[in-house]
């Protein structure tokens, strides 16, 4: 059943168990008390993988301060990055949903497949050990680029404002509109109680960086 994905993976689960378990999200389990989901899984890959990155950063031939280290790491370990890896893996076709989530598109929803990718981790940590882990992420990492996140316009629009002697800017949810599976969230963005920009976005975290990205362009800082 699995055979097409250890292929890819490079890697022979020993236990079946361990891999279905990784695949399976808590919405497939609600209403069968005898399966696992795969959040636990998802905690223990989290960490394996923040410790092969960082060890892999720290061990590059070019010296950067931790602040930039840090920076790399947030953006190889992010949300958006493991879907992409996800999404190369063709993981959402393995994945075990409850019906609700089939019929709204789970299956290439960026959270679950993100989320599952650490489980997988974590499930190889479990199954071969953490050398084989790191492994599987040491390869994953060679088709990676290693800079900051040119999209962390928080960041940016932060720094900015610093150096401007301006202050920190502050996010505030106007707005959310939709469905629960299909929200939209506007937030705006302010300097001292001044409404500098709006943002709209899928979720709180994007709908700031759209609304930090509007902002730079008022100051005609966006990159």
């Amino acid at each position: 059943m699995f055979e097409e994905l250890e292929k890819v993976l490079n890697y022979t689960f020993k236990d079946k168990n361990i891999l279905r378990e990784a695949l399976t999200h808590k919405s497939y389990v609600s209403g069968r008390g005898r399966s696992k989901d795969n959040e636990r899984l998802e905690f223990l890959g989290d960490s394996v993988l923040g410790l092969v990155v960082a060890g892999y950063l720290y061990n590059m031939p070019a010296a950067q301060g931790e602040g930039v280290l840090s920076k790399i790491k947030a953006n190889l370990v992010s949300r958006r990055n493991l879907y992409f890896w996800a999404a190369g893996l063709n993981l959402g076709d393995y994945l075990f949903l409850g019906p609700g989530e089939l019929a709204t598109g789970g299956r290439t929803r960026e959270s679950i497949l993100s989320n599952a990718v650490e489980a997988l981790l974590g499930a190889v940590y479990l199954d071969g050990g953490f050398e084989e882990a790191r492994s599987l992420i040491l390869a994953w990492l060679a088709t990676q680029k290693i800079e900051q996140d040119a999209g962390d316009y928080k960041s940016l629009l932060q720094e900015y404002l610093q150096k401007k002697g301006k202050g920190a800017p502050e996010y505030e949810v106007i707005s959310t509109l939709g469905p629960e599976h299909d929200k939209i969230f506007t937030v705006q963005v302010c300097l001292k109680g001044a409404a500098m920009a709006e943002g709209k976005g899928k979720n709180k975290k994007a709908a700031e960086q759209a609304a930090a990205h509007a902002a730079l362009k008022v100051f005609n800082a966006a990159k």
